[in-house]
């Protein structure tokens, strides 16, 4: 039975309702601030014609952007918990906004770099953290779903602005496509920010039953940042990341060197429709697998759904001539890959607690930067040198089958003894 038909004070059913409704209002601000990923992919060929640059020269504003939003993690899920959610999301949700409006007028690499990566990687790091930290807080009972549901927006989130950029390429140009979009989201993102609040401090007693799911003692970051079990699951968002980002920031590049972004499939281009397909497969998988591990646990789920994805991207690249496959099994990949995003802070904060989880989750993020840094210029790098796509993807497939008998043999064991030795 679930935790609404067992409750029935009016203080909880107001606490019930209230979270709901921040969900969706966090659900508003990760959507805003999601088009600076998972559309860059679309900015990489015109940036490259205007700046006369190569690729790998260009990639590194993407895996500029991954880096600051995830190495600052950290500090800024401090400075959330330390000046208050609204502030501290409405700032990064300015920021992002402006990096778009900013990078509208780069006429260098240099620009560039400081304008889409350092500012949009700041802006957007703040909101991502201080979401999600945020979900954990209202969701003790349901940690994988609500992480997962904000993941979500920040996978889905795109997929509404998808298409519209990539027609405003065409008709308008990058640089009024990035003035308009960036002002539109970052208005957006910060009008809703204003919505948002902490859960109460102290709960009622009939709010009790919602925090029955804090079975830990809550961990400092201090003390968690010593532990082997963090590190581990450090190195498995590491190798997933590193996976999964190969692939969002790639995508149009090997696209065109598969001859898929001048054919139709039912009568819409081919990347743009796979693209846009991804976004929902990437938004989906977060909220379903977040779900399923609330169910059947967290490892249990990672080992399947990473497995997946190293069987998906297998038959993507074996069918990756076949325009209607291609578009399909993108999304397929996208299935199994986003889920991380779900996965990996709710498992950190069933393992160190709820007190610091923000700044917990800060930390771990930071193996989001790191595999950008591998998924992003490194990728380009390996296609560069070998002329070839094949091993950029042989080493995405490993390292997705590598993460799951991680996730099921050893990380499975190692949380099960921690949580012994801390349970309340």
């Amino acid at each position: 039975m679930s935790t609404e038909h067992v409750l029935a004070n009016p203080a909880e059913v107001r606490t019930l309702s209230a979270r709901w409704y921040q969900l969706v209002i966090g659900i508003v601000c990760m959507m805003a601030i999601s088009s600076p990923q998972y559309v860059w992919t679309l900015f990489t060929g015109p940036l490259t014609e205007k700046l006369g640059v190569s690729l790998a020269q260009v990639q590194v504003t993407f895996s500029l952007l991954i880096i600051l939003q995830t190495f600052f993690s950290p500090v800024q899920g401090y400075l959330v918990d330390r000046f208050g959610i609204r502030t501290l999301v409405g700032l990064g949700c300015s920021l992002s906004g402006l990096s778009w409006v900013l990078s509208s007028q780069a006429s260098s690499l240099g620009m560039l770099y400081l304008t889409y990566g350092v500012i949009g990687g700041l802006g957007t790091g703040i909101v991502y953290v201080g979401i999600v930290g945020l979900m954990v807080r209202w969701f003790p009972d349901r940690r994988g779903l609500a992480a997962g549901a904000v993941a979500a927006g920040y996978g889905m989130g795109a997929m509404v602005t998808t298409f519209p950029i990539s027609n405003s390429l065409k008709t308008a140009g990058m640089e009024t496509t990035l003035l308009t979009f960036g002002l539109a989201l970052g208005v957006v993102g910060l009008l809703a920010s204003r919505f948002l609040r902490q859960p109460p401090t102290s709960m009622s007693s009939g709010d009790a039953a919602l925090v029955a799911a804090q079975t830990v003692a809550d961990t400092s970051p201090k003390v968690m940042l010593k532990t082997p079990v963090f590190w581990l699951m450090f190195l498995m968002f590491t190798l997933m990341s590193t996976s999964g980002l190969m692939v969002t920031s790639q995508m149009a590049s090997f696209a065109k060197d598969f001859g898929m972004t001048t054919v139709m499939v039912m009568g819409m281009a081919a990347l743009p429709l796979a693209m846009t397909i991804d976004r929902i497969c990437n938004g989906l998988t977060r909220p379903l697998f977040g779900w399923i591990s609330d169910r059947y646990g967290r490892e249990n789920t990672m080992a399947l759904a990473f497995l997946f994805e190293g069987i998906a991207m297998t038959l993507w690249l074996w069918t990756s001539d076949n325009p209607v496959l291609f578009v399909l099994l993108s999304g397929v990949v996208f299935l199994g890959w986003g889920e991380i995003f779900s996965l990996f802070p709710s498992t950190l904060t069933d393992t160190f607690g709820t007190r610091h989880a923000t700044t917990n989750y800060g930390f771990l993020y930071m193996a989001q930067g790191i595999g950008a840094i591998f998924g992003g210029p490194v990728a380009a790098l390996l296609h560069q040198y070998t002329d070839s796509w094949y091993p950029v993807f042989a080493v995405a497939i490993c390292f997705d089958i590598v993460t799951a008998l991680l996730a099921f043999f050893v990380l499975k064991r190692m949380r099960a003894n921690w949580i012994a030795r801390h349970a309340l």
